[in-house]
């Protein structure tokens, strides 16, 4: 049988995405993955140096992707199916290039942990991410920015004469273009996948990714890497090595032998020789990923057997459902690393995902080491090192290889920096075309010299660039408020807080809408410490956007309304300014009062004011916050100082000991 690719579509119960939240992310990255000082000074010399190197500290230019909700209705998702006479894989590129489903056909087995709802939460570093498949992950410690974003995708010629779908974007946090190449030739069981980072500046840029492989987490299922180490951290902040399998009195190589969500990051053994990772059944049946040597990171992640784990099961998808491990592949030895690329340097390699089956009864053996040497004698046997080597290099010679049908298109970003910095990068073409009207009147910029206003000066200001060359663009460009504002973001992200203040300073007073501004400049003063004076922009601001906004409908001022009432309340509470807090709820509007966040903000106001009983009756009645993020524990803390009673099972999102 040929292998075949073909368009599809892909039917599940979905909850809308919803708009991006339009205010810019000025708050320092709230990010769980992180260490404390002391932690770091037993590491390994490499490991602290790339966990030093340039980690993320601001989310822009990217925005926030909060604006989804839980209810879930069937929705059709355009899909990408490649298939042989072994496996059907199934692709969406229009979210972050997910591999949904890997189905060995022989058998009729799904080798992954297959979501069967598309349910988005606040996992990603700006937000939206869903659970299940494989995501692959660039840009920063956590996952990616693209986890719920287009890809551009079309057809390739493979190395076997086949076809392959190409996958590419300009991933923004860091400035470079990827690809993701994925191929299935046509007597193969395994899934190949090639992938390559380019850093087309003059400038080195540090990289981060990791392919994570969402798969079942069934009893009886052992996760088995060549490794007698590993690298735990648990969300404590702390990073400790830890012996495979046993450690603590339980087995850590089986999902549920954890009570907490934990990460494991292999310390490869000295006998390893291939990177691989696999997650086996009671049968000796499973999933295996392995690769060439340059993706030599391999890691496991375990919700754990614990209630706030378990909790956080559920809440990504529908219940009843079985839960999920990830096994997953990276270029360093942890997530909480970057490697340097050079200027003008790029980076590839080669995956391969498919079933492998080995003898049971050495797998979940009481000897880890006959464990894993026997499935990495199935391996070998069925797909040995130089076979994957060999489809690398074929592989090399078609990654500049000009893409031909197109199946999907990305965003326009990366034909803006392509057509601005003249960047050559075959294989991956950011046309002009591509501009979108996110993106157009930065291409305007860059032609005239002036920053085009939109057709409402009034409205919630559109996305921008942050890189220098656009920072010196805005600060040669006459100087109105608009201008400003994007200015002062730009040097925000730069580091460069007191000019940026400057900046909003100035764009205020001939502003016809002073609510960007003042609220960027809210933002700066919370970041500074200044509570007091956050508060009182906060609210001036939430009063001039419905002062601005007069009757003007649309998802772009739903957002940002939203959006800066939220931020608006908060910091009234945390300068224990609670009649202000007051004021500004009465002048949120009841459709918005009704929101998750808004309730859990209601009842943080009802203590405040010592109606304890009150907001206890808010929980009691119920409160879902579809946007609480990984690590939050937000609902714990509020219900302690409710309640004497322990935490209701489904408010409990804890990821570690308390």
């Amino acid at each position: 049988m040929a292998t075949t690719v073909r368009r599809a579509v892909v039917t599940l119960p979905a909850a809308p995405l919803g708009p991006e939240n339009p205010l810019p992310p000025l708050s320092p990255l709230d990010e769980p993955h992180v260490l404390d000082e002391r932690s770091r000074e037993a590491l390994p010399r490499r490991m602290a140096r790339q966990i030093g190197y340039q980690p993320l500290r601001s989310l822009l230019p990217v925005r926030l992707r909060d604006g989804y909700g839980r209810d879930r209705s069937e929705t059709a998702l355009d899909a990408v199916v490649l298939e042989n006479e072994h496996l059907r894989a199934t692709v969406l590129p229009g979210l972050g290039g997910r591999v949904q489903s890997l189905l060995h056909l022989p058998t009729g087995r799904e080798l992954l942990y297959r979501n069967p709802v598309f349910q988005p939460a606040a996992f990603a570093l700006n937000g939206a991410w869903f659970s299940g498949g494989i995501e692959w992950n660039i840009g920063a410690t956590g996952h990616t920015t693209l986890s719920c974003a287009p890809l551009h995708a079309a057809l390739v010629p493979a190395p076997d004469g086949g076809t392959m779908v190409r996958l590419w974007e300009w991933e923004r946090l860091r400035d470079l273009p990827f690809q993701v190449d994925l191929w299935l030739p046509a007597d193969s069981p395994y899934l190949y996948v090639g992938v390559r980072v380019r850093n087309p500046h003059e400038r080195p840029a540090p990289v981060y990714w990791w392919s994570n492989t969402a798969v079942p987490e069934d009893p009886g299922t052992r996760v088995l890497a060549p490794a007698d180490e590993a690298w735990h951290f648990g969300y404590e902040r702390s990073l400790r090595k830890v012996p495979v399998p046993r450690w603590e009195g339980a087995d850590r190589t089986y999902p549920l032998g954890s009570e907490y969500p934990a990460d494991w990051f292999y310390e490869p053994a000295e006998d390893g020789g291939r990177p691989w990772i696999a997650a086996l059944d009671h049968s000796g049946h499973g999933l295996v990923q392995t690769s060439t040597d340059r993706l030599g990171g391999r890691k496991l992640f375990v919700w754990g057997s614990g209630p706030g784990g378990r909790r956080w099961q559920e809440w990504l998808t529908e219940p009843g459902t079985p839960g999920y491990a990830e096994i997953q592949a990276g270029l360093a030895r942890t997530q909480l690393e970057h490697v340097r690329l050079d200027p003008g340097a790029e980076i590839s390699w080669l995956e391969a995902y498919g079933p492998l089956a080995a003898d049971p009864a050495a797998v979940h053996g009481t000897d880890w080491a006959a464990a894993r040497a026997e499935a990495a004698r199935a391996l070998d046997a069925a797909l040995p090192r130089g076979a994957v080597d060999a489809a690398y290099a074929a592989w090399r010679e078609h990654a500049d290889t000009e893409p031909g049908e197109r199946l999907a298109s990305g965003s326009g970003w990366g034909a803006l920096e392509v057509l601005c910095g003249g960047h050559k990068l075959p294989g991956t073409p950011f046309a002009e075309p591509d501009i979108g009207e996110q993106e157009r009147p930065w291409l305007e910029l860059w032609r005239t010299g002036a920053l085009p206003g939109g057709p409402d000066p009034a409205a919630p200001p559109g996305p921008g660039p942050v890189a220098p060359h656009w920072r010196d663009m805005l600060e040669t460009a006459p100087a109105d408020p608009l201008t400003e504002y994007h200015l002062g973001v730009a040097q925000w992200h730069a580091g460069d807080r007191a000019q940026a203040v400057r900046s909003w300073e100035r764009g205020l007073t001939p502003a016809p809408s002073r609510w960007p501004l003042l609220r960027c400049l809210a933002a700066a003063d919370a970041v500074a410490g200044e509570t007091g004076r956050a508060a009182e922009r906060y609210a001036e601001a939430f009063r001039a956007l419905a002062e601005a906004r007069d009757g003007r409908g649309g998802a772009a001022w739903d957002a940002a309304e939203s959006a800066l009432g939220r931020e608006a309340l908060a910091a009234q509470l945390d300068a224990g300014r609670v009649r202000e807090a007051r004021a500004v709820w009465d002048r949120v509007r009841p459709g918005l009062r009704e929101r998750g966040r808004f309730r859990l903000l209601a009842a943080r106001l009802l203590v405040a004011e010592g109606h304890v009983v009150a907001a206890r009756r808010l929980f009691e009645d119920g409160i879902t916050v579809p946007d609480l993020r990984e690590g939050d524990e937000s609902l714990a803390e509020l219900w302690s100082a409710l309640s004497p009673q322990p935490l209701p099972a489904h408010y409990d999102f804890r990821m570690r000991p308390a």
